[in-house]
């Protein structure tokens, strides 16, 4: 597959859904305003705490906001009355694009891309939810147009910007517990379905939905009871990018941030055979990267989801009786171990390491605020584009394993193609439907 080719396919297709009046962004230097006029775009479920975030920024101007769902609209017009309310994201664009300096997509998955390079297109910066997009093509188009615009992007990570996660990323370069050799991740969410059809019925769509623009790009389909809206669609393939393109963008952050790890070299998922519409609800993928200056010569990196969890990880010894976290990641280096519970501290084995050493001085920030305060010209962020797309290609190399269990996928990234399955290249993009 032509790299050229591809790109100019990935550029068409998301060009055709964002194809309204585009305008350059106004630019903030030292008589810049105060606040960022920012719009968002989904208000419900993780957008509602978005809003609210933004909300106590001092810095922040709420001017618009837009959702499908007409309850989800009503509440955060509620919360943010001055802002004006949209049902398209597009007519949004249209009209308000004088109006706004910002946009923050927290929309479902298969939507981010779209929306997130319309944005920049009109020269807007973006805080995107994560994943930043649905799959591998849609993540490296969002990272180009980025470095091609200048503009400031930040990926929702938001523990990247916890003291713990910061802490733990400077133990683990200092080479407290040494070279890293292996490296185990996992979530016991299991956002997958085992069934082998849908369970619920064909009905029409609720009177407060709008489902053409809830589908928008994707296939037309219709509604199911249960299986979409507002959270089920993470377990299926054309909408999420299951349990690990979800919580693996959070709990790879730490050890892939603090080892620099690039593009991973292969993948390979042990799962129940695919359905061809939702994602398996356990797995376990291997990954391996080349190595870094904090690693060893080969670096093994295991991601367990679902009932695959780990009870157990060889060369971490828990007190009798203790478990390990539902979340979180393990380290096995040359001198020791580190695990980091998802939302936790790092804690060492032997715990002696942890406390030979004198903890890092941070200041608590916050991950919104940072994206703020870079689009006003202080400052910048710390889970840009530039390191959420690479983050999110890894991820969805992974995902894409699943649909071939057993196999192990190798993947050129110079390239964009899996060197090994032709078959499996194309899901590292996907066609848009008008709508």
């Amino acid at each position: 597959m032509n790299h050229r080719q591809t790109r100019r396919q990935a550029l068409k297709n998301i060009a055709a859904v964002t194809a309204f009046s585009i305008l350059p962004s106004r630019t903030f230097g030292r008589t810049a305003k105060p606040k960022l006029r920012i719009a968002q775009i989904g208000v419900n479920g993780q957008g509602e705490l978005n809003l609210e975030t933004l909300l106590r920024l001092p810095n922040t101007e709420i001017v618009a906001i837009a959702d499908v769902d007409s309850n989800g609209l009503a509440k955060g017009s509620k919360n943010a009355p001055n802002a004006k309310g949209f049902k398209d994201y597009r007519v949004l664009f249209d009209k308000m694009a004088n109006e706004i300096d910002a946009v923050l997509v927290s929309t479902p998955d298969h939507m981010h891309a779209p929306i997130t390079m319309g944005a920049m297109e009109r020269g807007k910066h973006v805080y995107c939810e994560k994943p930043l997009a649905h799959n591998v093509h849609e993540n490296r188009e969002l990272r180009l147009k980025a470095e091609e615009t200048g503009l400031v992007t930040q990926l929702g990570i938001q523990v990247s910007a916890s003291i713990a996660q910061r802490m733990t990323v400077e133990i683990i370069k200092s080479g407290l517990i040494g070279k890293v050799s292996e490296v185990h991740v996992w979530s016991n969410k299991d956002w997958g379905l085992s069934s082998t059809d849908y369970k619920h019925p064909i009905i029409d769509a609720p009177d407060n939905l709008d489902w053409n623009l809830w589908l928008g790009v994707a296939e037309e389909r219709p509604f199911r009871e249960q299986t979409y809206h507002p959270m089920e669609w993470r377990r299926l393939l054309d909408f999420g990018t299951g349990t690990l393109g979800d919580m693996g963008v959070h709990i790879f952050d730490t050890p892939y941030r603090a080892l620099e790890l690039g593009n991973p070299l292969t993948a390979r998922t042990e799962c129940e055979k695919n359905n061809d519409f939702a994602h398996p609800q356990s797995s376990t993928t291997e990954y391996r990267f080349a190595s870094t200056q904090y690693t060893t010569k080969q670096l093994k990196w295991t991601w367990y989801d679902g009932k695959h969890a780990p009870p157990s990880i060889e060369g971490l010894e828990l007190e009798p009786g203790r478990k390990l976290p539902d979340q979180g990641c393990v380290l096995i280096g040359e001198k020791g171990a580190l695990m980091m519970p998802h939302n936790s501290g790092p804690q060492t084995f032997p715990k002696e390491l942890l406390r030979s050493v004198p903890r890092p001085e941070l200041k608590p920030r916050s991950h919104h605020g940072e994206w703020v305060d870079a689009c006003l010209g202080q400052g910048k962020t710390s889970s840009p584009f530039s390191y959420g797309g690479p983050l999110c290609e890894t991820l969805q190399i992974g995902v894409i394993a699943s649909r071939f269990p057993g196999k192990t996928l190798k993947w050129d990234a110079k390239k964009m193609r899996i060197k090994n399955l032709k078959k499996a290249n194309q899901y590292l993009n996907r066609q848009y439907r008008e709508f």
